[in-house]
């Protein structure tokens, strides 16, 4: 009897920290093909707020109105897309009405290619900044006055990436650009009551961690590569790279949206969600070492390539 009277208390405790009146409350979230935003946006549903959904595809739109309820809508939106901004802007103004946005959850994102800055081509850099930098930024800006007439909150996706740079390509530069303008973003929007949140996940199953589109592109970058330039790395390194880039990754993506949740919904939400056990203790505090350390850590985890080993 006093367990559970205890569980009651906590649970009471931890209900009272929360945000009153949170029902109906509109919430926009890009990026909800699947993965992070399509099960945050369930959870929401669930949880009777005003879901607005942004999807890429017309597929993960009517796969996600076939399994939430009618309040929940969808709105079709592309990040490199400037047009595609200002028409789900506008979308979520009618939404609205007035009312202004509770929560913006800017989780949409990609992140391959993924390889040896000297594989890359300047295109590659924006196939990956283009969306998860720069189209953040746009989104963000444009729904701002939503925001801050409702002082809502704004969660941004960033990854443990934004704080440890180890893989090449544009999807570190991108991470920690979200780390930094979401820092700005903060400490300009604490005089108008709209709080920023960071989340940092570790490696999570999603589609942006596919392994059959981490494969593609890697073959892609492999064979445009120059003769000299493919030498050196050896082919063992490209089937060890391959391998590298999946593994540790965990399924249950719960664990991001509950951040993600308790950012929305918290009383005092945080200003960063380390998310997964790898995130909270390797990635993250291995970013806290002198880089001679976390230099040493990850060339021991990474492939080398071959010319450094002859």
């Amino acid at each position: 009897a006093w367990l559970y009277t205890l569980s009651q208390r906590v649970a009471a405790r931890a209900h009272s920290l929360n945000v009153k009146d949170l029902n109906g409350k509109h919430v926009f979230i890009t990026g909800c093909d699947s993965g992070f935003g399509n099960l945050l946006a369930k959870q929401l549903d669930q949880r009777g707020f005003h879901v607005i959904a942004a999807c890429l595809t017309e597929k993960g739109s009517r796969e996600l109105l076939a399994c939430t309820s009618l309040s929940l809508k969808t709105v079709i939106l592309n990040l490199t897309d400037s047009s595609s901004i200002a028409n789900a802007v506008e979308f979520v103004k009618q939404e609205t009405d007035g009312e202004g946005l509770f929560g913006l959850v800017n989780n949409a994102g990609r992140a391959t290619p993924m390889a040896p800055t000297d594989w890359m081509q300047i295109d590659d850099f924006h196939t990956i900044l283009d969306v998860n930098l720069m189209g953040l930024i746009e989104i963000t800006l444009k729904l701002l006055p939503l925001l801050k007439k409702a002082k809502g909150r704004v969660v941004n996706v960033a990854s443990v990436m934004g704080r440890l740079a180890f893989l090449g390509g544009g999807y570190c530069l991108s991470k920690w650009g979200v780390e930094a303008f979401s820092d700005i973003l903060r400490r300009d929007m604490q005089h108008f009551g709209v709080k920023v949140s960071i989340i940092e996940p570790g490696c999570f199953k999603t589609g942006v961690t596919s392994s059959e589109v981490i494969e593609r592109d890697l073959l892609r970058l492999w064979n445009q590569l120059t003769p000299e330039v493919r030498e050196s790395y050896g082919d063992k390194y490209f089937v060890e790279c391959k391998f590298s880039m999946k593994r540790l990754c965990d399924s249950d993506i719960s664990k991001v949206t509950k951040c993600m949740e308790h950012a929305l919904m918290a009383k005092y939400p945080r200003t960063r969600y380390g998310s997964g056990w790898d995130a909270k203790f390797f990635w993250l505090p291995l970013s806290y070492a002198p880089t001679l350390l976390s230099d040493m850590m990850l060339r021991m985890l990474l492939p080398t390539p071959a010319a450094t080993l002859g």
